[in-house]
This record gives structure tokens, sequence and C-alpha cells, in this order.
């Protein structure tokens, strides 16, 4: 059973998800939480507190759900390792809908959020440096400067892929292909 806390944030994430930044209402989050305003300050103190925690939330959600594997699978070649962790990010499940859904509302209200913009940057860079490292791991000659490039190029096409995919403008088995068309060429340019 998961505790206070998480549910609070996994409620976080769906009211997020389903009517953004500006519609999280304290008392509604409470509502689909299950729990009183009071217990919601009483973990994330205000506001902020609970957009910061939501970000750390799904960004582990999304660390939990792109990198599990059966452990009595075959081990994954570096190659396949860097496609699946990125297309585990275009599955078509509640869970990465929210995740990523939220992940848009977050970063759209940064543009006016200093305190925001600052988390989510640092987030954004965690995770091209995750993408970065599977690169190089695929091309372990490649500079450290070209990876990084490469990893943030990939990590801003997933995201503009994943919000069009959630917005309806493609299919997500399209978004899939242009993805694994990037990993292609941005692996030609490392070589």
């Amino acid at each position: 059973m998961a505790t206070r806390s998480t549910q609070i944030l996994e409620a976080a994430a769906r009211v997020i998800a389903r009517r953004g930044i500006r519609g999280l209402r304290v008392e509604e989050l409470a509502a689909e939480a299950g729990v009183s305003t009071a217990l919601i300050y009483y973990y994330f103190k205000d506001r902020a507190g609970i957009l910061r925690h939501t970000l750390e939330f799904i960004n582990d959600r999304a660390e939990r759900y792109t990198t599990d594997r059966d452990p009595d699978a075959p081990p994954l070649s570096p190659r396949e390792e860097l496609e699946e962790t990125l297309l585990l990010e275009l599955q078509d499940t509640v869970e990465v809908r929210e995740n990523s859904a939220a992940w848009g509302e977050l970063r759209a209200s940064a543009v006016f959020d200093e305190l925001l913009r600052e988390d989510l940057a640092r987030a954004t860079l965690v995770w091209t440096q995750e993408v970065a490292a599977l690169l190089g791991q695929v091309l372990p000659m490649a500079p450290a400067s070209a990876l990084a490039a490469a990893g943030e190029r990939l990590t801003a096409l997933l995201e503009g892929l994943s919000m069009r995919w959630l917005g309806g403008g493609i299919q997500i088995d399209h978004a899939r292909g242009l993805l694994l068309g990037a990993i292609e060429a941005e692996l030609a340019g490392l070589r």
C-alpha cells in the first residue's frame, strides 16, 4: 500500500495531467487523494512544495518504468538498452500518459515560475546526461561534448513527440518510428 505522501503525489500527477498547474487546487488534490488539505500542507508545506515534490515523483516514476527489466530476460545490448529506455517514454499506459502530460504542464508553467524552472532544468540535465551515457555505451569513443549534444537533441525530440502524441497530432507508432530514426541519425553522426 502506498504511503500517504505517495498517494498525494500520485493524485497531484493525475490532477496536473488533467487540469494543468493552474487547475491544481489543494482542495481538489485532497479530494483526489482521499486526504485532508491539512495533511497535504503537513507533507508539502505549500503549493511550491507540492509542485517540486510532484516533479521529483514523476521523474522517479519515469526512471522506474524505463529501467525496470525482467531479471530473467537476457541482457540487452547497449543499443537495445538505449532504444528501449527512450521508447518506454512512448507507451500507451495511464502511468506514462499522466507522467508525460504532467511533465509538459510543469515545463509550460516553468516559463513563469523561476523556482520551478530551476528544478525542471536540473531534472532535464540529469535526463539528458543519462541519455548521453547510454549513447556513450553504444559508442564509447565518441567525444563527451558530442554525446551531450546528441542526448540533448534526443530528449528534446522525445518531449515534442510525446506532446504531439498526447495531443492527438500523431499516432504513437509514428512517434516511435520517428524516435528510432532520430536515434539512428544521432548514432551515425557520432561515428
